[in-house]
């Protein structure tokens, strides 16, 4: 074994829901309800966070709460953000179902971590009444993290460290550098950073690149390329210490975050 201990992955779009689409389609469909229309691109922003820290985020931004404002007839406030969140958790619930095929690669690459003799740690933006979904539809095709801490479950959700903290406390590891968080939001991202922790973005399966494989096989090279290099360059700039297109792709890096350990580096 080596000096790592635990890798800690969040869900949508790093180990299902390739493109991470059902948070992105249900906030669109949740503020039509309100007669506020969002863009994707608006909606897909501040993916990662706890979900009513995200309609927070969305109805801070001037352009939508002043659409908030003409559609409702005063300024989006604290009830209004619980009137978006009553009706957001509910359709995510039933929309989630759909979006619950685990990434292409993914569990023949947790399980390569866990014959390494890693623990898999799991946190998530979702809460535990969509994660009640989720897992035994994951379990079934092979997924079974050490752990799930969830938005909600905790004071503070991401970019705060207390989710990896509980995870810490929930699978007996430290010190932080020995943990990889793997994440393919720039919140997420902060989440492993904040606690200390190895970082690793994940770009053309997750929330940067936003596409399912189909869309994702349609473009033309040129048009692949820039988008890569656009959804490896966000992570990056969020300070991830590591990019890689999926978690296929997870055992190269862990072999780099070993030798670094070996040379006595830390996150």
């Amino acid at each position: 074994m080596g000096e790592l201990r635990a890798a800690v992955f969040d869900w949508a779009g790093t180990v299902i829901d390739h493109g991470s689409l059902a948070p992105m389609g249900v906030f669109v469909k949740t503020f039509a309800e309100f007669g506020v229309a969002i863009t994707i691109a608006e909606a897909r922003g501040p993916m990662g966070m706890a979900k009513r820290d995200h309609i927070r985020a969305l109805l801070a931004q001037p352009r939508v709460a002043a659409a908030w404002e003409k559609a409702q007839g005063a300024a989006p406030d604290e009830a209004a953000i619980d009137r978006v969140y009553a009706v957001f958790v509910p359709m995510n619930e039933a929309a989630v179902a759909d979006y619950c095929t685990m990434i292409e690669g993914a569990v023949p690459a947790i399980e390569r971590l866990r014959a390494r003799g890693l623990k898999i740690g799991s946190t998530t933006g979702y809460t535990r009444s969509i994660m009640a979904r989720v897992l035994p539809l994951a379990e079934a095709q092979g997924y079974r993290p050490d752990n799930l801490v969830c938005a909600g479950d905790l004071a503070e959700g991401r970019p705060s460290a207390l989710m990896m903290y509980r995870t810490f406390l929930d699978l007996g590891v430290w010190p932080a550098w020995r943990v990889v968080k793997v994440d393919d939001t720039g919140v997420g991202i902060a989440e492993g950073l904040n606690a200390g922790c190895w970082t690793v973005g994940v770009a053309l399966s997750g929330n940067a690149f936003g596409l399912t494989p189909a869309e994702t096989a349609a473009l033309s090279p040129a048009e692949f390329a820039a988008r890569r290099e656009a959804a490896h360059g966000e992570l990056l700039r969020a300070g991830a210490h590591f990019v890689i297109d999926s978690v296929a792709g997870i055992d190269a890096v862990i072999d780099a975050i070993e030798g670094r350990l070996a040379r006595g580096e830390r996150p």
